[in-house]
């Protein structure tokens, strides 16, 4: 009897400890899922992805503007979290940014911030600003730790619950497949959409990154709305269906703006 409530107390006092509040909208949330595992399986997805998809070289413009975008929010977000006393979310982080030479409407950043842009959605972004739109809702997941959260109900519902350790020992391919759907990469499984709460949170937190980056945030309520008009049906890019651009989104977003431009010095 004794026992059981020591095992309970522990039990408690590891969800109490685990429980973080996200940035900039204060949701606690719970990590299930040991960030240094997150790191480590990120790390060799990344490599083993570049390796398929060799980056575009730095020297050609398309791929400079991907890598200055992306040193500006690198610069941001490291400021804005060290200013709120969250710095401890983006530890270890090695951030890097590549093109990659793919039709594909998408873009993605995971743990430690491994960003990918693909080339198809160089149509989209038209310019260094709207890139930085979508760069910056990236990379807003990835410090939410939303996918974290996917990974976690991911391992629940495909796996029964195992945990992180014992799915890699027993089922590596299957629980890498989870991890890379998890983070909006292509896989057999198919790319998972962020729930509507995790992309209010990061629509958020990217405007405030990229306005402290010197980006202009109301322009990213021109990016979803140009976004909304894209045709739907057999021609919607995979980014729009799991970035879904639709009124209430643009609504929340045009709320946030005046806070965001708080943030924002030309």
């Amino acid at each position: 009897m004794k026992s059981n409530k020591i095992i309970g107390v522990l039990i408690i006092s590891l969800l109490i400890l685990s429980c973080s509040k996200v940035p900039i909208t204060n949701r606690k949330q719970l990590k299930l899922l040991p960030e240094s595992i997150m790191m480590s399986l990120s790390l060799t997805s990344y490599k083993e992805f570049l390796v398929k998809n060799p980056p575009i070289a730095s020297s050609e413009a398309s791929a400079a503007m991907v890598k200055t975008a992306g040193k500006k929010l690198e610069t941001a977000v490291v400021t804005f979290m060290n200013t709120k006393g969250q710095s401890k979310r983006i530890d270890n982080y090695k951030w890097e940014y590549n093109l990659v030479k793919d039709a594909t409407v998408n873009a993605w950043c995971m743990p430690g911030g491994k960003v990918v842009v693909y080339t198809g959605l160089l149509d989209y972004t038209k310019d260094e600003t709207g890139l930085a739109v979508v760069m910056s809702h990236e990379i807003a997941h990835a410090v939410a730790r939303h996918g974290n959260e996917r990974m976690s109900q991911q391992l629940a519902i495909v796996l029964g619950g195992a945990s992180l350790s014992v799915a890699l020992s027993q089922k590596p391919e299957q629980t890498q497949n989870i991890f890379l759907t998890s983070y909006g990469v292509g896989s057999v499984l198919g790319t998972l959409a962020y729930s509507r709460l995790h992309e209010y949170e990061a629509d958020k937190l990217g405007m405030v990154f990229m306005a402290l980056a010197g980006y202009d945030p109301s322009k990213a309520m021109d990016f979803w709305e140009r976004m909304s008009k894209v045709s739907t049906g057999a021609q919607l890019p995979q980014f729009l269906s799991t970035h879904p651009s639709d009124t209430k989104r643009i609504q929340a977003i045009k709320e946030f703006l005046p806070t965001a431009m708080t943030y924002y010095k030309k």
